[in-house]
This record gives structure tokens, sequence and C-alpha cells, in this order.
């Protein structure tokens, strides 16, 4: 993983993980719960931006690498598979509609 998407994940991961912490408290002292959704959203949203983040590293770093070793075919499936991880980026499934 490149340095900068590796600082990048890892920073938005501990920023998740006080918002977390934080929903956490909120369900503990019985907060409103539309204000809990709020913030679940928010965490979902940064998390998100994380797959991003990663996806992007994958393209620059394994995708490029496939494609100079001419495994497109193979390449162009774990692109679809790995697509399936962030709807963000693809909208969601039939199946998260459910």
């Amino acid at each position: 993983m490149r340095d900068e998407h590796k600082k990048a994940a890892l920073n938005r991961l501990k920023t998740v993980r006080g918002h977390v912490n934080a929903v956490i408290q909120m369900i503990e002292a019985e907060r409103y719960c539309p204000d809990v959704m709020k913030q679940v959203s928010a965490v979902q949203g940064s998390l998100e931006k994380v797959n991003r983040v990663l996806l992007h590293n994958h393209i620059e770093t394994c995708v490029m690498e496939a494609v100079q070793d001419d495994r497109i075919e193979q390449i162009v499936e774990e692109l679809m598979e790995t697509l399936r991880y962030t709807p963000g980026i693809t909208g969601p499934t039939e199946e998260a509609l459910l």
C-alpha cells in the first residue's frame, strides 16, 4: 500500500473509531433516535471514504501491475468483485435494497 493511502485510510479509520464511541455514548444516554441515526450515517459516510482510498490504492498498485503483466481478464473480474464493496461509488445493489 502506498504510504499516502495508508496514512489517509488510518486517519479516517481513527476518526471513525471516535465517532463510533460517541454514538455508543449517545445510545447509552438514550439520546433522540434521529440524532443518533444522523451520527450513524456520518460514520457510514466516513467508512465509504476509507473504501474509496483503498480502491484508489488498489487501482494505482495492483491493477496497474496486472495490466503490465497482461492479466486483464483476471483484474477486470477482481475489480468487479471489489466494486461490490463500494456502494458509495457504484450505487446500492439489489441485495442492499432488500
